[in-house]
């Protein structure tokens, strides 16, 4: 098959959606189009759940379904299990947020290690995930990034995060389940690095179980990969990096443009495209060093690393390369790449439909604010129907 024609195949892209799923589907995605509609449901939704309205049968059977896995682990499973067994594995994610005391903090490292362990029984679940900000506040991450000295209390705090951390990547490294970290905002990213790194020269030397996020939509991120690698290589530890574009583009702009400060954002689509491709290649050069994560629903840069792949060798079941999209989009990517034989995982969310909104609203968002994407779906989505009426 030539590489063009490679996402057009919707027969595997949706050959585990029903026809009923598929108009489902095609009814989401046709809504998101339309900002507007996005802007009054996501409040309309909110309002509703904040007055305790019957409305989370209703979000369930529609949008919760579509982009999310289930309401915990054992509720995942018949998704994780289909979808394995046409090559594609699954990152579970609790994707519950907002949530800022410490009890929440430590009942988020008992759910990681809880799916780290529920990985380690599964073949289909190789990987766990979760965000810095799940481990501990905000405001300690922004203040430590910013090089600003903690009170008593607040180191006390901060050491906690720190232990929840070590608590978490040593149970990766014990049950041989990598562990991804997310990325989040510049203002407090410069915290959740070092101490990432701290976490890699602990628990990836022999190799990669703990990665970061390198978010390519900032123009300072190519340089922080080459650093981090020059140390890599000085102190004997293995890197693993998720690349991703990037999620608070809007939020990292409008607050530059408050406090006055140059913005951390690449001046525009085509400079982040390009950032990203670097990085790319560079770690693809370097995989000795450098496992990666290519977290993408953009079809050409997909394509880019299958072309760099096979021009630099790389078998693809090599396991130093994932593909990575996200449950309830581009399925046109992720099943045709694991037809292909390549590695490719799903981040599939869950958490209770309350608890899950702020990351359905966020995903409904990034749909109408990306340019193209929802038209894809769309078009890939009716080519379905059509082809399985004929």
């Amino acid at each position: 098959m030539s590489q063009k024609s490679l996402f057009e195949n919707t027969e595997t892209a949706f050959k585990l959606k029903s026809n009923s799923e598929l108009q489902r589907a095609y009814f989401l995605f046709k809504m998101i189009a339309i900002e507007p509609l996005v802007k009054i449901g996501t409040a309309a939704t909110n309002l509703a759940l904040k007055a305790n309205l019957p409305v989370e049968g209703l979000i369930r059977s529609t949008v919760f379904d579509h982009f999310c896995g289930g309401v915990n682990e054992d509720d995942c499973l018949s998704v994780i299990d289909k979808m394995y067994e046409e090559g594609v594995s699954s990152v579970l994610d609790y994707s519950v947020e907002g949530k800022a005391i410490e009890e929440h903090f430590d009942a988020a490292v008992e759910k990681t290690i809880k799916i780290i362990n529920f990985s380690d029984d599964r073949e289909a679940m190789p990987i766990a995930v979760f965000k810095p900000t799940g481990f501990g506040r905000f405001y300690l991450y922004e203040k430590k990034s910013k090089g600003e000295p903690f009170s008593p209390k607040e180191q006390e705090e901060w050491n906690r995060i720190v232990d929840r951390f070590h608590k978490v990547c040593k149970q990766g490294k014990d049950k041989d389940v990598e562990v991804l970290i997310d990325g989040e905002e510049s203002w407090m990213q410069t915290a959740a690095d070092d101490l990432v790194e701290d976490m890699m020269r602990v628990y990836n030397i022999e190799k990669p179980i703990v990665y970061n996020t390198l978010q390519c939509y900032r123009w300072d991120r190519f340089e922080y990969l080459q650093e981090l690698h020059k140390r890599a290589k000085k102190d004997g530890f293995k890197i693993g990096m998720k690349i991703v574009r990037g999620a608070y583009m809007e939020k990292e702009r409008e607050r530059a443009l408050e406090y006055g400060y140059d913005s951390p954002i690449c001046l525009n689509k085509k400079a982040t495209d390009d950032n990203f491709n670097a990085a790319l290649h560079y770690i693809l050069e370097h995989l000795n060093d450098i496992s990666i994560f290519i977290g993408t629903h953009n079809e050409i840069s997909c394509l880019k690393a299958l072309e760099i792949m096979k021009e630099l060798n790389i078998s693809k079941t090599d396991n130093n390369v994932w593909f990575g999209q996200l449950y309830g989009m581009s399925d046109h990517i992720s099943f045709n790449l694991a037809k292909e034989g390549y590695n490719v995982a799903k981040y599939v969310p869950f958490g209770p439909v309350k608890d899950v909104m702020p990351y359905l609203i966020r995903r409904a968002e990034e749909n109408t604010s990306v340019a193209g994407q929802t038209s894809r779906e769309l078009q890939l989505l009716k080519k379905e129907m059509k082809r399985r009426k004929l």
